[in-house]
């Protein structure tokens, strides 16, 4: 059974900007999805689509079985605490500690008056431990988030995301401010995730060369439309037009080739 399943999604922003419009796909269980387009296409509406962050305009969400489009208060908590996800700038609380930004990965376990005073086990707070040593920050835990680097920053939210005990992470435009070699660490992290821990991964990415070389699959959207789903090595020129147009394919088909050799 798949573990996500988006049926003819749309969402519309007031009267005039329709961002996406009857997308339809599911992803298996441990796959690693990369989503391509330009800029505007619709890739970061449809990831805070899937995890409730903004509604649904029409169509569904299915997530393991269970449809979300509804789903408020305790019910929409818990289908959040199964979907970790990293965000392009941190959204990490920078006067905290890298480990107390890594336990706020489990406030959706707690109830109010936990959540306020940070209450948390020594369960948890060993497995925020050997997840930050996962990830190589075990040095960096008691340092404030804003000492670090935006490689190392993105690394808790990570962290964050993985302390949930999540199915799936939604990555938007992980990589989209960090330097080539910064971006290698967090997809090369991303990737071993999945692997080793079985974590389906889907992955926002600007980075066309980065998408075809790390993603098992690709979904191409343009104007809120998925006019791509496939293996990267069956993106066809004339596909990557109908995801980029102007010249951009023959870029992007440069860039496939180099990785290829």
């Amino acid at each position: 059974m798949a573990l996500l399943e988006v049926e003819s999604v749309s969402k519309r922003y007031g009267t005039e900007t329709l961002a996406l419009d009857s997308i339809t796909f599911s992803v298996q269980p441990g796959e690693f999805v990369g989503i391509i387009g330009p800029s505007g296409a619709g890739k970061s509406t449809l990831l805070r689509c899937i995890n409730r962050l903004i509604d649904l305009s029409g169509g569904d969400i299915r997530f393991d079985g269970v449809s979300v489009t509804n789903l408020r208060g305790a019910a929409l908590r818990r289908h959040r605490t199964r979907i970790g996800m990293i965000f392009q700038h941190y959204n990490l609380v920078n006067r905290l500690s890298v480990i107390e930004n890594v336990l706020h990965g489990r406030l959706g376990y707690k109830n109010t008056l936990q959540g306020v005073l940070g209450l948390y086990s020594e369960e948890e707070k060993r497995e925020a431990v050997r997840i930050l040593d996962s990830v190589g920050l075990s040095e960096h835990m008691y340092k404030r988030c804003d000492q670090l680097s935006g490689g190392q920053k993105q690394r808790v939210g990570i962290a964050r995301a993985l302390v949930q005990q999540p199915k799936m992470l939604l990555c938007d435009e992980p990589i989209a401010s960090l330097d080539p070699s910064s971006a290698k660490v967090i997809m090369d992290t991303l990737r071993d995730i999945n692997q080793t821990m079985g974590i389906t991964v889907l992955v926002n990415l600007h980075q066309v060369d980065v998408a075809l070389h790390y993603a098992e699959r690709i979904i191409g959207i343009n104007r809120g439309r998925v006019v791509y789903d496939g293996p990267p090595d069956a993106l066809s020129n004339s596909q990557v037009y109908q995801i980029y147009g102007s010249e951009a394919g023959e870029l992007i088909l440069d860039l496939r080739e180099r990785h290829a050799a």
